[in-house]
This record gives structure tokens, sequence and C-alpha cells, in this order.
């Protein structure tokens, strides 16, 4: 029986069990699609970074005996369509059955589902055989209870999956070290040079431009930076545990003007395009961390662990429990436009130009710049969920819609009503100076509410508050930020209000 096997852009993970054996009646195919492309606009270096490991991918297998049918983006075969690509390759080598691996984006999932249905020949599709949990597991765990509280999941995981654990006991008697997790980076400790895969990518730029395909953002086609190979993202992860790890969970919420990547390890494009499995990074973090422990302490590596193990199967799971509703959820009713900033970094706020820039010189910034920067203003601002979810979807190397949504209009915009987040991730500038230098040589004052030159979020803070007040009667974990807002006197109130309606109106001269 000759079969169709197809590989998407998200599933390079040479460990999966299809590649034990080179068959000779196994076809595989892989197509770089205007579909995939064009569905958002993406940053160039994520198209970028996508194609070149799809290359090397379709090249690796080749190289191991496997059959190999890739459409390149300006193929003239290349019919630019999953359907019509699939049903082209039945056609022309006489398949017999076709097989894919479960997509991890629902409308993937559901297109596949209605090309299956329309073929005249037998289909099955396979686990990708990269996550901890099933796509259901989170949503049986939390049959029946109230809340969905990500600490309760990432303790079951830490226990079923024996990580960092004595027993049912987590090594240190304490599950969670978040608090210590929180120091402001103010040059303490000096941070390692990036490791870097300096590639000349003139040609790709070059046929992504020939193609049509739209794109914003920077590159260095010189230099292009990130792992398009398993080979480099193991170098990626090595390079982690033995430069970064130890102060990782110190200073993995800071921010810092001087410092892009701290002690990230940027390996999130690794892991969702499956060219790395959690399993191996949490297990060689861990070990590393064992073989240390005199010079890492255990709050580093909890960190690290919390953010693969506990948040990022916790938000697949929110993914597939909730869609396909989720993505258009807008509880709190907001409809403002993304400004025009976004696009090009251009404003007086210091926080928000370091960020965004950083964004779009990098296709990277790391959670507490999404959360509590772009998206904290974003909402403070009531931008529409859509405009900010296509944004985040676009710019990001690692945005797959499956991480992405949750993370955006869940935990950013609060956009599901408090689905995934007890409370809205919301902040004054306080919080940006406290966990940051941004703010020491902004053209704004921190410390201001209402001047000409006060901080934009401390209005918007509160105006916020005010607003959606209605709505989060009854929060508990909003009782304290509303008390404070009712000790506010009428008149100082309406000056706030007056200020962030300024602010709204006129977002983009600020």
């Amino acid at each position: 029986m000759v079969k169709l096997r197809l590989i998407l852009g998200d599933q390079l993970n040479e460990q999966h069990t299809w590649y034990t054996t080179p068959e000779s009646d196994c076809i595989y195919l892989m197509a770089e699609m205007l579909q995939e492309t064009n569905y958002v606009k993406h940053h160039i270096q994520k198209v970028v970074a996508f194609f070149l490991s799809m290359r090397n991918f379709s090249e690796k297998l080749q190289s191991k005996g496997h059959k190999v049918k890739y459409y390149n983006i300006n193929d003239p075969e290349n019919l630019q369509d999953l359907d019509k690509i699939i049903n082209q390759c039945i056609n022309q080598f006489g398949i017999e059955k076709f097989e894919y691996q479960l997509p991890d984006e629902y409308r993937l999932d559901q297109q596949l589902k209605t090309i299956c249905e329309g073929l005249k020949i037998p289909s099955e599709a396979f686990d990708t055989e990269h996550f901890y949990t099933s796509r259901e597991e989170l949503a049986s765990f939390f049959h029946g209870k109230k809340t969905l509280l990500m600490e309760s999941f990432y303790r079951q995981m830490r226990k079923k999956h024996n990580v960092l654990m004595h027993g049912d006991t987590p090594i240190g008697n304490q599950w969670n070290f978040d608090q210590e997790n929180r120091k402001k980076y103010g040059g303490e400790v000096p941070i390692p040079k990036n490791i870097e895969f300096q590639k000349e990518v003139t040609e790709v730029i070059e046929e992504i431009n020939r193609a049509g395909i739209s794109t914003f953002g920077f590159i260095d086609s010189e230099k292009f930076v990130w792992p398009t190979s398993r080979t480099e993202c193991l170098e990626m992860l090595e390079y982690f545990c033995n430069h970064l790890l130890s102060h990782f969970g110190d200073y993995e919420d800071a921010m810092h003007t001087q410092e892009k990547f701290l002690f990230h390890s940027r390996l999130s494009f690794a892991l969702n395009s499956k060219m790395l499995s959690p399993k191996e990074v949490i297990q060689t973090a861990v070990s590393y961390y064992h073989k240390n422990e005199s010079t890492i302490s255990l709050s580093q590596i909890e960190g690290f662990v919390r953010q693969i193990l506990g948040w990022r199967e916790y938000v697949r799971g929110i993914y597939w429990k909730e869609m396909p509703n989720y993505s258009s959820l807008n509880k709190l009713e907001n409809f403002n436009p993304l400004p025009n900033f976004f696009w090009d970094g251009q404003t007086k706020m210091n926080c928000l130009h370091h960020a965004i820039q950083q964004s779009l010189e990098d296709a990277y910034a790391h959670h507490i710049q999404r959360l509590m920067v772009i998206g904290n203003f974003s909402l403070l601002t009531q931008t529409h969920p859509d405009e900010v979810d296509a944004w985040y979807l676009g710019v990001y190397i690692d945005a797959i819609e499956w991480v992405e949504l949750p993370n955006t209009r869940g935990m950013s915009q609060y956009a599901d009503g408090g689905i995934l987040a007890t409370k809205p991730y919301v902040s004054s500038g306080n919080y940006i100076n406290k966990m940051s230098n941004y703010c020491g040589k902004c053209h704004y004052n921190v410390k201001q509410k209402t001047e000409d030159k006060a901080c934009p979020f401390n209005a918007l803070y509160w105006n916020f508050l005010d607003d959606k007040k209605e709505f989060f009667q009854g929060n508990q974990r909003m009782a304290m930020m509303l008390n404070l807002l009712n000790k506010i006197k009428p008149e100082e109130l309406y000056q706030i209000k007056q200020k962030a309606q300024d602010i709204i109106t006129n977002i983009n001269d600020y």
C-alpha cells in the first residue's frame, strides 16, 4: 500500500516513530504554502525560520533514506492550498492511504478532517508524540471543578511525570518559587553573550518577496541568528544549561534597556516547531541542575520547569477545551484600534518603545514584556482583542495559535472573562518601574497621573478599573484594587478619566 504522510511546518520532530525505518512505499509531503504565510501578516524572521527549518528537516529525512515530496514556495507545481496539494499528490503518486499527525491549530485540524472526508482512500491521524499531555487531559483533570487553576494542574504534572519530586513530595518541600523569581536586574551578574547561528538568508528572503508574501519587522540577511535545525536547537539547549540556568529564575520577570534577553533560554521556537521536545528540554535542564546543585539553586530550575511542564501544557489544554468559541471572546467589550506605533515602535513611552522595537527587530520579547508592557497597555487602552491577537500571532517567531491565543486573549487581554486567569494582568507604571530600568529615561514621569508628562499607564489604569468595575464586582482578587478606586475623590477621578480619554483619543501622539 502506497502511503502519503503529511508533515506540517510545526511538526519537525525527528524522533517521531514515523521515521524509525525508511519505507519504500511511503512518501512524506511537506509544503511551503501561501495558505499558511497569509492567514495573518507575519514577521519576516518568522517566515524565514519556518522555511529554513522545514527545508533542513526534509533534507535530514532524505539523508536517512526517506522519500520526501517538498514544495518550495515558488515551485510551479505548488498549488498553495493544503487540500489541492494533497489531492495532487494522491493522483500523481497513486496513493492508497493518507496519514497525518494531529495539528495543534484548530483551523488546520478542521481543514484536515474536511479533506479526509472528501478522499476516496482511507486516512488516519497520528499523535505528534511531542507534548506531555493529550489534547483532552486538562479538560478531564478539571471536570466538575469551578476554576481552572494552573497551579493545581502543574502539581499534577510534576507528580505524574516525576519531575523535581521525592515520591509525592516536591524537592525542597515547596512547589512554587514564584516569589523568588521577581528580581529587578541592575547588572549584579554579568550576562553571557547570546548564542547565535549566523546564517546568510538573502536567497530565502528573495523567494518570499517573489512569492508576494506580505511581512513586517526587520531581518539581517547576512546574520540570521535563530536555530533552524535540531543540531542547532540542541546547542542552544546546552548553552542555556551551561551559561544561563544558574540565574534564570531570579531575573525571569526583569526588563532592561541594554539587555534584551537576560537569562532566558529563547528555546520557544525550537519547542513550538517540535525540533526539541519538552521532555528532553526538562530532562536535560533538571539533570544539569542535579549535577550543579552547589551553584544552581532550586528556584532557578523550578521556574524553568513551571514555564514548560506547567504553563505550556496548561495553555494547550485550555485551547483545545475552549475552541472554537475562544477565538472570538470579548467579554470586556473592548473595541479600540491597535495604535500605529505597534508597527514601528515610535512612541515616547520608553517601555513600549523598547518592548515593541525589540519585537520588530528580533521577532522575540520575553513573557513579561509581552504581558505587562505591551499586553497591559493594550488592555488599559481597551483595544479590540482581535487586533491584539493578530499582532501577537504575527510578530513573534514562536507564536502558533494554540499557545498564542490563550496567552493573549486569555491571560493578557482577559477577553475570556476569567476562564484562564483569575484577574486581569493590569498595572500602573509602578510595576514597570519596579521590574525594569525603562522609566528612568522616559519622556513621561512614572510618579504622575494627570500632568502633561504623567506616565500614561497611571491614568489608564484607574480609568480601566472604573470603566470595568461592574464586571469585576464579586471578584475577590480585584477587591483591593476596587477599594482603592472607591477612595479616589470624585474630582480627582474626573481628571484621571479626562486624561485617560485624551490618551486613548490621541494615542498615536504619545
